[in-house]
Formats: C-alpha cells, structure tokens, sequence
C-alpha cells in the first residue's frame, strides 16, 4: 500500500476518533498506530530502518583496483568495517565490504571544518557510486530485528522510545507549575509585573506573564490563573476588559506551542534532534514576535469593541473584589518565585551556549555545566525549590506536600501517556517511508518545506481542536525531513510546526472554551475575536521563522 494512503488512513482514524467519536487522544493515537502499523509491511520496515541507519557515500572514485568512498565522518572510527549496499525497489543488493582507511578535516569554502572519513572498498564486482549507502553488520541486523516485530511490539518499542526523553521532564514541569500556583508564586509573578507597568501598562504585563507562565504551566491553567486578575482589573479601570483576554491568550499560548518543557514543543524538538536549550531560545524569539503582532490586534480591537464584564461560574463580582483585596505579604518573594522558571531556562540555554562558542571552562566546570544543562537535571531542580517554597510560605506539612505532587502528577501523567503514543504513532508512520518522498522536493528548498510543514500542522490542528496532538501527529509525517533535503537547521522546521499548531482556535478546542467560560464572552465573541488572534499568530510565527532560516540557516 503506498505509504500516503496509509498516512490518510492513519490521520483519519486519530482525527475522526478524537472529533467523531470523542476518544480520549491516548486511545485515538494508539489506536492510530496499530492501524499504521498493520498496513506497513515488513520488507518497507527493514528499507526505513536500512537507511536510518546508514550513510550515504558523497564521492566514489577507483584507487588501485579499489574504490575509494568519500563519506560525512562524524560517525566513523579508524579501520571499522562496513557493508556497501545500493538501493534497489523492494530492498537492496549487497555490493562488498569496505574499511575505513583514515579520517581527514577539510575544510569548505566558507571557512567551516568538517570530519571526512575515506573507505576502501575491498573485492567488489560492482563499482559503487554516488548515493550508494554504507552501514556496518550490526546495524543491518538491528534493522531487520525490528523488521520482524510484531505491530504491538514495533508501536510499543516507539512508545517507549518517546516516554524515555520526555517521561521526566513532563511530570517536573507538572510539579512546578502546581507548587507555583499553590505557593501563590505565579500570582506574585503577575502582581509584580503589574506593579512595574502600571495600569497603563496592565495588558502588557498580561501578555508578559502569560509567556513567562506558559514555559512550565498548560495553558488552561495559565488562563485559569490570570482570568481572575483581568477581571479585578477591569473592575478597577472600568474598560479595557477585551484587551486584557486577549493579551493573556498571546502570552500564555505562544509559550504553549513553541517553548519546552510544555509537551509539544519538546516532543517536536526530540524527534527532530533539535537541542532543547537551541528550542527555548529559538521559541522565546518566535514566541514573542507572535505575540507582539497579537498585542497590536488585541489593542486595534479594543479601540473598536467591547465585552462587558459578565459574572461566571468559576467567580461571582464577590470573588474579584475579594481577590482584588488579598495581601500580598501572603504570597512569596518575586526572586524566588521566578526561581523555578528561570533557572532550567539558564542552565539548560546557558550549556547550550557554552557548546555552541566552543568555550573551554576546564575539565572540571565543563562536567559541572553539563550536568546543571541536562534537562533532567535542571527541572528536576527546578521542581525541588517549587516543592520547598510551597513548603516554606504556606507551612505545608510533608503530607500536604505529596497530595499536591500526586495531583501534579496525575495531570502530569496523562499529557506523559498522550505525548508517548503521539511519539509511537510518528514512529510507525515513518517506518512506511512516507518520509522518502521528500525526495521529490529539490534540495535546499526549505521555504517550501516550512510552509508545507506549517499548512499540515495547520490542518490537524483545525480538524481535531488540540494544539500538542497536532503537533505530535505532524512531526510524524514530517520527520524525515530533519535527516535530509531540508537545506536549514531542523529548529526551524520545529518552529514552524509549532507555529502551525495555533490557527484556527474554534469550538472544537478545549482552550477556546476554557477562554470563553473563564472570561463570560459568548461563543460568537470567541469566534469573533480569538479566532483571528489564532490565526495572525501562527502566521505571525511562520513569517519570523522563515525570515530567520533565510538569514541564518545554520546549515
């Protein structure tokens, strides 16, 4: 079956489970990969796995009744012994063996150095060419090891895979971000933002607090958190209550999308192989460029409309006035309320930097800034001193303690279990080499492939209402663009993705409803005027990625 037909049939059955049928997106997307998988063969499996784990040969000339074969040495060692096969329809044909003879640094036109490693092909009755691939025994064993799994072993294998890079910093992001709200950290982080700007300056504060918020919260929560001081504002300044819904929806919703831990950001930046410290400032940059355009619609906007200020089921005109009243000697140090966000963005950013500039801190500090960069360590962290500030403002016992972990935790574990099987649907979906057709696409034509990458995440995302199941869907179609043909670094192609999982906000998400309950607008306010937010962002999102990949592609 040809591997398109197998992507349709798999998206329909997570779309048209989660939209028609109101599965849970856990069961949707399983249930997505184990349909993918049964109609993927496993002679298509073994090819995936072959070229997965092979490289290509750039330069094939003769050498003495030999061959010489020019290839990226970034992955070989000096006299390690490969098998040399071509790709041929239905599989591959085994050409001879070759050895690695020496490893050379050369360097390119503009400068750059680059690790080649030359082979010598032993007896062979077929010249290699360009485009031929070597890989060693091992790896070809492994590729037909998986090859003949089972469909519930391949889809549980690629479960596994995704719960191992994301299982803990999920469920540290989720206990930072209940201890932040229990605390009333995130509370003093908007006051304090607030107490800056002014009133005047209340929507940016808004839009501000919102992004910083949505790094370690969902943004339901986020919004759950903000929604009540937007309305003790409005109450105070009597207008401007559509600017500050809106602000709160750029800030919190761009973080949501496009900077990790939040799961579809960092599962995208996973399967991409995109370091997460390069995600978080790539995102913070495109994250904020989106949210300013929004700042100026949600500002035009306000100029022009209005929505009253209407009692909810979530808080009584009462509630504000009391909340609008609370002491704020009650709530914790701004320092150490930003501690738990700040610092993993430091440590894991700062080693990112420290990598990228080559910097020689000594054995020593090196080991010590890799460790603090890990992006386990850093939210595990992050999360301790979210636990011991619940602990010391609000006299919180051990016990008290655990309850407020385990509630993190069970939240924390559904987006786990969701964000794994996104991870097992991709995986399957690559294996039916949907990704080869990108082949079709002329090198270097990244703009093109943003786009379509944007346009796909866009359409999933429309479809079946939920930002991280498109996300987790898309980069599963779109993975193997990452390895090959893409002409820029992979960060932008996870930016784009991100980016596409904004438009279009309407009934069918559950953040449209939560924004439209939490706020008392109506449906046809909702659609009025945070749709179009959703899609200006996401646009928004795709121009400034696109820009930056042309300046610096970093290829």
């Amino acid at each position: 079956m040809h591997p398109v037909v197998i992507l349709l049939i798999g998206v329909v059955i997570v779309v048209g489970g989660v939209l028609l049928f109101r599965l849970h997106a856990f069961l949707a997307l399983v249930l997505g990969a184990l349909a993918v998988g049964a109609l993927t063969s496993s002679t298509v499996v073994r090819i995936y796995e072959t070229e997965k784990r092979s490289t290509e040969i750039i330069q094939s000339t003769p050498f003495l009744g030999q061959w010489e074969l020019f290839l990226d040495g970034s992955d070989f060692r000096a006299t390690q012994q490969l098998i040399v096969i071509r790709p041929e329809p239905g599989g591959f044909i085994e050409l001879g063996t070759a050895f690695i003879s020496r490893i050379e640094t050369v360097t390119l036109s503009d400068g750059a150095e680059v690790s080649q490693a030359i082979a010598l092909t032993r007896a062979v009755e077929i010249a290699p060419r360009a485009g031929d691939l070597v890989a060693t025994r091992t790896d070809l064993s492994a590729a037909s090891k998986i090859a003949n799994m089972t469909v519930g072993e391949r889809v549980a294998a690629a479960f596994g895979t995704t719960c191992g890079k994301i299982g803990i910093l999920i469920a540290m992001a989720a206990i930072i971000g209940k201890c932040l709200l229990d605390s009333g950290a995130a509370d003093k982080i908007v006051r304090s933002a607030l107490k800056v700007v002014g009133e005047r300056g209340a929507p940016v504060a808004f839009a501000g607090s919102g992004f910083l918020l949505g790094i370690p919260v969902f943004f339901d929560t986020v919004f759950y958190l903000m929604m009540p001081l937007g309305k003790a504002m409005r109450m105070r300044t009597k207008r401007n209550y559509l600017l500050y819904i809106l602000t709160i929806v750029a800030g919190g919703s761009m973080a949501h999308s496009l900077v990790p831990p939040t799961p579809g950001p960092l599962l995208v930046s996973e399967e991409l192989g995109v370091d997460i410290g390069l995600m978080i400032l790539g995102g913070t940059l495109v994250g904020l460029c989106s949210s300013a355009a929004a700042f100026l619609y949600a500002s035009f906007m306000n100029k022009r409309y209005e929505v009253p200020l209407r009692e909810s089921a979530d808080f009584s005109l009462e509630d504000l006035e009391n909340l609008a009243q609370q002491d704020e000697s009650s709530l914790p140090p701004l320092l150490l309320s930003l501690a738990p966000i700040v610092l993993p963005v430091i440590f894991i950013a700062g080693y990112t930097i420290i990598k990228s500039l080559n910097v020689d801190l000594g054995p020593d500090l090196m080991a010590v800034a890799a460790t603090l960069g890990n992006k386990n360590i850093a939210l595990t962290i992050a999360a301790a001193i979210a636990m011991a500030m619940l602990i010391w403002k609000r006299r919180t016992n051990l016990k008290d303690l655990a309850a407020s972990v385990q509630s993190a935790l069970s939240s924390g574990g559904v987006i786990i279990l969701i964000t794994a099987a996104g991870g097992a649907f991709g995986g399957v979906l690559q294996q039916t080499g949907v990704a080869t057709l990108i082949r079709d696409i002329p090198a270097g034509s990244y703009q093109v492939i943003l786009i379509l990458a944007f346009l796909i995440t866009t359409a999933i995302r429309t479809a079946q209402g939920s930002a991280t199941v498109a996300m987790i869907t898309a980069v599963g179609v779109l993975g193997g663009f990452a390895t090959g043909g893409l002409g820029c670094h992979p960060l932008y192609l996870a930016l784009a993705i991100g980016c596409g999982s904004k438009p279009i906000a309407w009934m069918n998400d559950s953040g449209f409803w939560v924004i439209c309950k939490m706020s008392g607008m109506t449906e046809t306010e909702g659609l009025k005027y945070v749709t179009p937010m959703s899609i200006l962002m996401g646009v928004t999102g795709l121009i400034a990625t696109l820009i930056a990949a042309t300046l610096f592609p970093m290829v």
